[in-house]
């Protein structure tokens, strides 16, 4: 099935411009072959008439030409034009262009009494077209016959449609190519209409211009619509999402300053357990706004975000934050390297895989990324020379709230954040140990 309307336009234009020409040629050629035939028939009967006006009877009875027939092909062996009288005894005279052995076949059935017409082996064994009819004389009995190969008739047919074929052969190829000139032209503005998309995916423009033909306007109409109101959508859920957390905050903060004062009061059982139960909503409601936030982003027109900035931004804040470790961290990226994701996804992202590699790592972190062109996603790798996870406890490292050392700071929710923000921008996550030790974090997204 052919799925590009370009094809399926060139495929029409070809199929109905190659139907009726050759159609047309058929008509054509079989119109020229009878009206040829017809003017040879014509010629045939006008030399039989004028045989027959030249024809008279000698002193002694027999019958002779008065002078030659004005169409010097008779004079003219192998010519094709031939011309014989014949009586009863046979042949009495022929044309010069017939040899003395040569003769004209038997008369047509009923050329005795009127004009025949017959299409038979001639004297050179070719298809003939000959013409015969009786001459009344006082001693009737003979029998006038005009010929013509057919050779002539088809001669003349097969030059004609060699420069018909040559002649329709030209006119399909201009009609095929004004259908492509057509077809490319009035796909234009299905070509803009993609540019167009692309540049609202690529953030460069908000909406679809308005400049689109008649036919073309209602889709575009509609597709703006559909952008405004995604685009609306979204920023409802980024509200409702911020009025949530703006109402969550005054009750866990509430709940904090109570477990201070039970802790102060000397109760700390019960302090340990409200701090402890408000720590989990705290991750849990961070955990779920970054979730919704993404969900609302994921896929979203226009929303893309370089990498070497977002690196550079993250990397600066690391270095403060694990400034009594002196750790070394460096990053780099591909020229021009973006990534279709919205700029705080991104940097939840590679903020929490960075943080975790600076946790372990004994003095060096590396950020990196490049694009990968089969897949057309930008791959973010970011290693550490620390001890690793162990082989049995990677599938676990994404588990929410999930912890390998208790001794480390943290939520327990930074890569669960991480796969999960991946996974609803059609990207993944992966985690291994390097050969030379250290974990390995491989993330995958789309590029820009």
């Amino acid at each position: 099935m052919i799925k590009s309307l370009r094809a399926r336009l060139l495929v029409g234009v070809i199929l109905t411009t190659v139907t009726g020409i050759a159609v047309a040629g058929l008509s054509i050629s079989a119109l020229f072959r009878a009206h040829v035939t017809e003017l040879v028939n014509a010629e045939l009967i006008g030399h039989l008439g004028e045989l027959e006006s030249l024809l008279t009877r000698t002193a002694d009875g027999h019958v002779a030409l008065t002078q030659r027939l004005s169409d010097p092909r008779f004079a003219q062996p192998g010519a094709g034009y031939y011309w014989q009288v014949s009586g009863r005894d046979g042949v009495v005279l022929q044309s010069a262009s017939l040899e003395p052995q040569q003769h004209l076949p038997s008369p047509a059935p009923g050329a005795d009494r009127e004009l025949v017409r017959s299409v038979a082996a001639g004297p050179t064994g070719e298809p003939m077209i000959a013409y015969g009819r009786p001459w009344e004389t006082e001693a009737s009995g003979y029998v006038l016959q005009i010929g013509a190969d057919q050779r002539i008739v088809d001669d003349v047919l097969m030059h004609f449609n060699q420069a018909l074929i040559l002649s329709l052969g030209t006119l399909a190829f201009a009609l095929i190519g004004a259908g492509a000139l057509q077809a490319w032209f009035g796909l234009r503005p299905m070509r803009r209409l993609r540019d167009a998309l692309s540049d609202i995916r690529a953030g460069r423009a908000e909406t679809l211009p308005g400049d689109f033909p008649s036919e073309v306007r209602p889709l575009v109409d509609d597709l703006n619509a559909l952008i405004d109101a995604n685009t609306q959508m979204v920023r409802r859920a980024r509200t409702q999402a911020g009025n949530l957390a703006h109402g969550l905050k005054t009750p866990l903060a509430v709940l904090t300053d109570e477990a201070r004062r039970l802790l102060a009061r000397g109760d700390t059982e019960g302090a340990g357990v409200l701090t402890h139960q408000t720590g989990r909503m705290q991750r849990q409601i961070d955990f779920q706004l970054a979730r919704a936030r993404a969900a609302a982003n994921a896929g979203l027109p226009g929303v893309i975000t370089p990498v070497e900035p977002a690196f550079a931004s993250i990397a600066a804040a690391m270095r403060r934050l694990y400034a009594d470790r002196a750790l070394t961290i460096t990053h780099s990226a591909e020229s021009g390297l973006v990534a279709a994701v919205d700029p705080n996804d991104l940097d939840e992202m590679v903020a929490n895989l960075v943080d975790n590699a600076c946790k372990w790592a004994r003095s060096a972190v590396t950020i990196k990324a490049a694009r990968y062109s089969p897949t057309k996603q930008l791959v973010i790798m970011i290693v550490d020379d620390g001890p690793g996870i162990p082989p049995d406890a990677l599938s676990r490292a994404f588990a929410p709230g999930e912890r390998l050392d208790e001794a480390k700071p943290g939520s327990g929710l930074g890569l669960a954040i991480v796969r999960d923000l991946a996974a609803l921008h059609g990207g993944s996550i992966e985690l291994s140990n390097g050969s030379d030790g250290g974990l390995q974090a491989t993330l995958c997204l789309p590029a820009a």
